[in-house]
């Protein structure tokens, strides 16, 4: 147990950081096993419509500083090109 004030405000910042950081890692996990489920279903317009979201919530989070612009875009990358996948089989 920390008896110090400012180790006392650390575990609260530490607290609030963490239920943050876990929130943003589920939503992006979330965001593209959306894209994947839809691709593998090979439903053309449900992938295309959660491309779409993810792009614009991945990119969003750049903005926000929680992923950096070249991890963002990695990401997109790689769905983006199992949805093109999917439109040419």
């Amino acid at each position: 147990m920390a008896h110090h004030k400012s180790a006392i405000k650390r575990i609260r910042q530490t607290a609030k950081r963490t239920a943050r950081n876990r929130y943003y890692k589920t939503r992006i996990k979330n965001i593209t096993k959306a894209v994947i489920a839809a691709v593998e279903a090979g439903d053309k317009d449900a992938a295309v419509e959660a491309m779409k979201i993810a792009n614009r919530e991945l990119h969003k989070y750049v903005s926000k500083g929680i992923l950096k612009k070249n991890t963002a875009s990695r990401k997109v990358s790689r769905l983006q090109s199992k949805v093109n996948a999917l439109s040419v089989a």
